[in-house]
């Protein structure tokens, strides 16, 4: 396993030196995100979140998740500013993170070590935006995908509410169409969504989030009629006995891979074994249903289009030039600004 994992360490950094921002092209996506943002005033930066995420990985596989969870309920409530990071702003309000909806997040502990090691390298210059975007994406090259590049330059907020998150990000019964919805607001087509929604076939969730659907799910069924028998006499099992004492048993998304990111989820849709109701409802979705299909039978179709959706999402209302900060903790706003 150690061996394993150096071998893909040592993959990152060969194309990451392939790729290199200093002597490839600079692009710039109409956000001001460029390529190689930090190729000269921090030319390590990249690098140096990819060894501190290895580290963590090497200890515990389970940060990927975590980040790439992290990266996405920041990136969907006010866009990619790093505001879910912080413990406190100026106006006094609760945060983001005190949301329920980002209840138990984690990976910020992972943000402090990387942002702590950039400020040796080089103080003030690498935003906590960037840097939840680059550790996210060197955890999903960790976790079964290939290394790609992202588009850096993003600045920090000042602010966080938990006002913000609601209606921003979708729960575990949020109807499809509301689903849809928070999606196109934040430029996302259906098939974006779909595709996003992958992310599922790694980490876990709580049988809080899914334990109606296994007791007393409607005034006619017992059990959810989506879900496969023996799966939810599995997750019975898995969240026995109901109430308290099993909310904060976690469930694994993929039972046989659980830590990778690949394909498997869409296969699991269409066999009726999903934690989530918002997840299972997009096989019996007209607009849906069909790119479930497609991704179940196609890998690396799904693997193309899911690396570039999440290059999309990075991109989502972030601040660049002159707005916002470059904070120098993550959890805090800059003050005496």
């Amino acid at each position: 396993m150690m061996k394993m994992d150096r071998v893909v360490l040592a993959l990152i950094f060969t194309f990451s030196m392939i790729l290199n921002p200093s002597c490839a092209k600079m692009h710039n996506n109409g956000n001001k995100l460029q390529i190689g943002f930090y190729h000269k005033e921090c030319p390590k930066a990249e690098r140096i979140v990819a060894d501190v995420v290895f580290k963590a990985y090497l200890k515990d596989q389970r940060i990927a998740p975590q980040l790439l969870r992290l990266f996405f309920h920041d990136c969907f409530v006010k866009g990619c500013d790093a505001s879910i990071l912080l413990d406190s702003t100026p106006s006094g309000q609760p945060v983001e993170k005190t949301s329920p909806a980002n209840d138990r997040v984690k990976g910020l502990n992972l943000i402090d070590k990387i942002k702590a090691r950039l400020e040796e390298e080089c103080p003030e210059t690498v935003s906590c935006a960037d840097i939840l975007t680059f550790a996210t994406r060197d955890a999903i090259a960790l976790s079964g995908l290939p290394y790609h590049m992202v588009p850096s330059g993003r600045r920090d907020s000042r602010t966080s509410r938990a006002a913000d998150v609601t209606g921003n990000l979708p729960g575990s019964s949020t109807p499809i169409e509301d689903i849809k919805e928070i999606f196109k607001r934040k430029g996302f087509n259906v098939e974006d969504m779909v595709v996003l929604l992958g992310a599922h076939s790694f980490g876990s969730a709580r049988c809080k989030w899914f334990e109606y659907r296994l007791n007393n799910f409607s005034s006619i069924e017992s059990v959810d009629p989506s879900l496969n028998p023996l799966y939810a006499a599995h997750l019975s099992a898995m969240c026995q006995p109901f109430g308290e004492e099993s909310a904060e048993t976690s469930v694994d998304f993929e039972p046989t891979t659980p830590l990778k990111l690949d394909n498997l989820f869409y296969l699991n849709l269409l066999t009726g074994r999903t934690l989530l109701q918002s997840d299972q409802v997009m096989t019996s979705d007209p607009e849906t249903s069909s790119i479930v299909r497609q991704m179940a039978f196609n890998p690396i179709q799904w693997r193309r289009k899911f690396l570039k959706v999440m290059v999309q999402m990075g991109t989502v209302n972030v601040l660049t030039g002159k707005q916002g900060e470059i904070r120098k903790t993550c959890r805090a706003y800059n003050k005496g600004v």
